[in-house]
């Protein structure tokens, strides 16, 4: 899928070949001079005794040609080359389809003698009825062929055949599931949140906070953790995403009950160079383009992407609250909510292969964006059914962020194939700022011609994190039936945020600052990691075992205004283990079974932690973290069964369960207005706080399916119970403390996703999903959230059902010389039916009903244009002692 960015470039050549096959013979004779030459070979020559590399060998690479006299095929000498004097050698410009041979001398040596194929087929019906094939043969056309050992005795390697699964839209492993973004048309010129709702087992709310079989999982980009929110990264510079909903012990033990979604982001390593642009309009009036170019020349292949979008949120809700206090009263609100704003992102870098084995890669990006918003709220409160207060709220907000990264890393592949060592350095930063006006205005009975004196409130927080993560893993092979895995990584953040508040003194005219709102506060998390896994096979039976050790350490301190320490506190765990166990059972070529086991940790994030109150939502509710919060523990456990039935199918059933100890929930409960300490009223805040215990249970099935030849479906249930123990929290309700009650409810979310090819380029994309009523979600700790992040997470409430439907349409075209371009028009929420509603309550104290709906019925249209040119003669590497004959440059090679 990696070499998707080229499919669309690469089909004309294709189809320009096929169509000069005689009789529908592909790979025959009669290929005209079409010219397929981007296959590479490439090893190393060693003594087979002592291992060394020999020295001044000659390879020669033997193919067919198709004699236009003869009308026959017959052998000629592709390619001669000396290998260096470390044993390499590398073979371009080569054919990619028919059979070769690979002979090899040197003095004192027996001459080696070996066939090879790139294993490519031409489909039933050309390469056109079959859009995997491109991604198939683009996968195919570079091969190490590892060691080669030369022996004073005759040696016989026998016949090698080097060849390659064929990628589909949807692929579907034991664990974990790979979606192939370029088919997903409904998010192009989107971001990667829109990206997430046609993936299996994934939620996307109403504010684009993202779930993972109801909690929120770990961001990753190109297996690395990021500081970037999936609303930052657009989903045009997208390969694939891989969900991986229960980790082995290879992986980072952070995500709780929760698992990974890794986002792989395009670049391509094929010789010569190719690129594109888009560009699109919204029904919002806002725009998005980008584009992304790579070249590859000799050692170096270098890439850069980037991007340039115009976003506009509207959002409008309600909240009717009934507090039972006495005497009771009740507030109803309305609010309306228009964000505007843009975000530009750009990310480049460059491979350096140093030679056939061992690659350095340098890479970075920048992301910059801001936002300007502007929320008015109109509460009515009435006491005792008596009419007692109206406020209007006026909110103006400027937030604004930029985020860099760079990235260092080293590939070394062994002769040994599968065996490998990389090490990389990952640097992320991000800053973000914020100001806001919230001006409050009420209105008693019998004077609503005269405002009383308003409460104007000003904030103005900055804040700044750093992430970086060293790490080295390697693999190896032991036989075909065994592997042996291990790495080391350490991972430092460092977080940070200023807050101001300030409140208008009408007396004198200034904003006067309230020292006990206002806050400075930093954090720093430190996570040491070591890991071992280990793969083998008994007969039909496969069993991966791992163990991660992982010790952590937890810093946070408040500041008082002169910068000195106020206050210091910490979590510490100086080791951690996290086994996992994956046994699976080959019930025949096309069904498996398999159990696995792991166990993770949730660490509270930042804003979990911040000990100061968020003004946003006043009077209705305040926001505020707790700073003792400690991390939860999950043990989680699996049994799959995996069916490929038939070609391009896939059909996938899992039965989960979760155990969380100490599970991070949020908590509402009723104290003093610090905003207004002159009232007596009280008001509604919102913390988290370590519950008892949470379960998660359920049932996923997932079938991939070619319905028709032009028809694909997918289709996704997940039948779950989410049930959070809270009798550890004791709340006030006005008559003594009492303790919370367990909240369960058996819940299922589906999903639908059909992929229709309507023929002469156009394609046709119609999605679906629907939520049942649900336990709000467990915890809030991925980083995967929108712009406005007001998902709430308790144990006091639940979300009712919602529905919606997205279709997108896309006409493609293709050029020649390699250019291609599609234009897409999609729409989401295009029945307006996808209202998020919530309700919560605490017994004797309040009940509280919220409904939102946020951006429905958005068009969009974009175009894109791809170009490149993928014959390698363009680029020939200067290091090849002797050049390939000439005559073999124009033809490809001999039948399958």
């Amino acid at each position: 899928m990696r070499k998707i960015t080229l499919t669309l470039s690469f089909t004309i050549i294709v189809v320009i070949a096929y169509s000069q096959f005689p009789a529908g013979r592909p790979g025959g004779e009669g290929m005209g001079g079409q010219n397929i030459n981007i296959g590479h070979f490439y090893g190393k020559l060693v003594d087979a005794k002592t291992n060394k590399p020999i020295v001044d060998a000659t390879v020669q690479l033997i193919g067919n040609k198709f004699d236009t006299v003869t009308k026959k095929m017959k052998e000629v000498i592709l390619a001669t080359v000396l290998a260096k004097p470390n044993g390499d050698f590398s073979l371009e410009n080569l054919p990619v389809f028919g059979t070769f041979k690979l002979s090899a001398t040197a003095i004192g040596y027996k001459a080696l003698s070996q066939n090879l194929s790139f294993g490519i087929k031409f489909p039933a019906g050309g390469a056109t009825q079959d859009p995997n094939f491109m991604q198939q043969m683009l996968g195919m056309v570079d091969k190490d062929l590892g060691n080669l050992k030369m022996e004073s005795e005759s040696n016989d390697l026998g016949n090698v055949t080097v060849s390659a699964p064929i990628k589909q839209q949807f692929e579907l492993g034991i664990d974990r599931k790979i979606f192939n973004v370029d088919k997903n048309l409904e998010s192009t010129g989107q971001t990667a949140t829109e990206v997430m709702k046609n993936i299996p087992s994934v939620n996307v709310d109403i504010d684009g906070n993202v779930t993972l079989r109801n909690a929120t999982p770990t961001i990753f980009i190109d297996d690395r953790p990021t500081t970037l929110t999936l609303d930052q990264i657009p989903a045009d510079i997208i390969d694939k995403i891989e969900i991986i909903t229960n980790p082995s012990a290879k992986y980072d033990a952070s995500g709780g009950n929760a698992g990974i979604i890794n986002i792989i982001l395009k670049k391509n390593k094929k010789i010569g160079y190719n690129g594109g642009f888009r560009t699109g309009a919204d029904s919002y009036g806002k725009f998005n383009g980008g584009g992304d170019f790579n070249v590859r020349q000799g050692k170096i292949n270098a890439f850069v992407n980037f991007s340039y979008n115009q976003r506009k949120f509207k959002s409008n809700g309600t909240t009717d609250q009934n507090n039972f206090f006495n005497p009771p009263s009740n507030v109803y609100s309305t609010q309306d909510a228009v964000n505007n704003g843009e975000f530009k992102f750009i990310r480049g870098g460059f491979d350096y292969l140093a030679d056939n084995r061992n690659t350095i890669t340098i890479a970075g990006n920048y992301v910059k964006g801001q936002f300007n918003s502007n929320t008015t709220l109109n509460s009515d409160s009435t006491i005792s059914s008596i009419y007692a207060a109206n406020n209007q709220g006026i909110s103006n907000a400027d937030r604004g962020f930029q985020n860099k990264g760079a990235q260092l890393g080293y590939k070394h592949n062994f002769a040994k194939n599968g065996e490998n060592l990389t090490a990389d350095l990952n640097y992320n930063a991000s800053t973000n700022y914020s100001s806001s006006n919230n001006n409050i205005y009420t209105y008693f009975p019998n004077t609503s011609t005269q405002k009383q004196p308003p409460l104007l409130q000003q904030t103005l927080t900055d804040g700044s994190q750093k992430y970086y993560t060293i790490q080295s893993d390697y693999e190896n092979p032991i036989s075909d039936s065994k592997k042996f895995e291990a790495g080391v990584r350490a991972a430092i953040r460092d977080f940070g945020n200023n807050s101001t508040q300030l409140k208008y003194n009408n007396n004198t005219g200034n904003y006067d600052k309230l020292p006990g709102i206002s806050n400075n506060y930093k954090f720093n998390d430190q996570v040491y990691a070591a890991y071992v896994n280990y793969k083998g096979k008994i007969n039909k039976l496969g069993y991966q075992i791992g163990l991660r050790a992982e010790s952590s350490r937890y810093t946070g301190t408040l500041l008082n205004v002169n910068g000195a320490d106020s206050s210091n506190f910490s979590v510490k765990y100086p080791v951690s283990l996290f086994p996992s166990a994956f046994l699976t059972y080959k019930l025949t070529d096309k069904q498996d079974v398999q159990i696995n086991y792991s166990r993770r940790v949730n660490r509270p994030n930042f804003f979990q932690l911040i000990p100061f109150p968020n003004y946003n939502n006043y009077p209705v509710s305040v926001s505020v973290g707790n700073p003792v919060l400690n991390p939860e523990f999950t043990n989680s456990m699996e049994l799959s069964y995996n069916n490929a039935y038939k070609p391009k199918a896939n059909f996938l059933a899992t039965a989960y369960f979760k155990y969380t100890t100490n599970l991070i929930t949020q908590y509402i409960y009723r104290g003093k207005d610090q905003l207004n300490p002159n009232t007596s009223d009280s008001i509604y805040y919102s913390t988290y706080i370590n519950a008892n215990s949470g379960i998660s249970y359920g049932l996923e099935l997932t079938n991939n399916m070619p319905v028709t030849k032009w028809w694909d479906l997918l289709l996704n249930l997940n039948l779950f119970n989410s049930k959070i123990n809270a009798n550890n929290i004791n709340a006030n309700n006005g008559n003594g403390e009492v303790a919370l009650a367990t909240n369960s409810i058996l819940s299922y979310f589906a999903k639908i996703n059909n992929n229709f090819k309507l023929g002469k380029g156009y394609s046709l994309q119609i999605s679906g999903n629907y939520q049942s009523k649900t336990v709000l979600p467990q915890s809030n700790n991925g980083g995967g959230g929108g712009p406005f992040n007001q998902v709430q997470t308790t144990a006091q409430g639940y979300l009712l059902p919602r529905w919606s439907m997205d279709a997108a349409i896309r006409k493609d075209w293709t050029w020649k010389k390699g250019q291609s371009g599609s234009l897409t028009l999609g729409m989401n929420d295009i029945f307006r039916t996808n209202y998020q509603e919530s309700f919560s309550e605490q017994t004797g104290l309040f009940n509280q009903d919220n409904r939102r709906i946020s951006n429905p019925q958005i068009l969009r249209l974009t175009f894109s244009y791809r170009f490149g040119k993928f014959d390698a003669s363009l680029f020939k590497r200067k290091n090849l002692k002797s050049t390939p004959d000439t005559g073999s440059m124009d033809m490809m090679g001999g039948g399958n």
